[in-house]
């Protein structure tokens, strides 16, 4: 069989090499190029070239190793591909793009956080503040917003955050409510 005046397993071949080398590239490339499908993942351009790559692979194997038809080989292919792009998607790409949410966080979100002073705060000096949550510990150097010496151990609010440093106060009402 032949396709654009080339025998199958030739185009098979320019396609996975094409294919493949797009894949690479979009990998290194996909903050600058980010494409937002919205609610429709299955069109990940990461879904697509890997799917083409899968096609082309297992397409280009069977014709040079079996005797099937090429329409055969061609829907051979297509369901090896769909199912391993399936794969990657709910094992990898899913838990991957879960998991980079949930660790990030903007030092604007600090504020109004309640924290604990790890290293004493002198009077317009800085110490060390611990704020706890549900993937981890955060510690972060900070100063008092009143300009008074805070004590270790003690329960702290971040009233605001400026170049990384949190300013935090002690209110006699936070550490009744504490």
């Amino acid at each position: 069989m032949e396709l654009f005046g080339l025998p199958i397993v030739t185009v098979y071949l320019y396609a996975l090499i094409i294919s493949g080398v797009l894949t690479f590239l979009y990998v290194l490339f996909a903050d600058v190029l980010h494409i937002d499908t919205g609610d429709l993942h299955f069109l990940n351009p990461v879904l697509i070239l890997a799917f083409i790559t899968f096609l082309s692979a297992s397409g280009y194997l069977f014709e040079r190793l079996s005797s099937l038809h090429y329409l055969l080989i061609l829907g051979i292919s297509a369901v090896i591909s769909f199912i391993l792009v399936t794969l990657l998607n709910v094992f990898i790409l899913v838990p991957l793009s879960s998991a980079e949410e949930s660790l990030v966080y903007k030092e604007s979100d600090l504020r109004g956080r309640i924290g604990k002073v790890i290293t004493p705060i002198p009077v317009d000096g800085y110490g060390e503040v611990i704020i706890e949550n549900a993937s981890g510990r955060i510690a972060k150097p900070a100063k008092s917003f009143d300009g008074e010496a805070i004590q270790n151990d003690t329960k702290v609010l971040v009233v605001q955050v400026k170049n990384g440093v949190l300013e935090v106060t002690v209110n006699q009402e936070l550490e009744s409510f504490l």
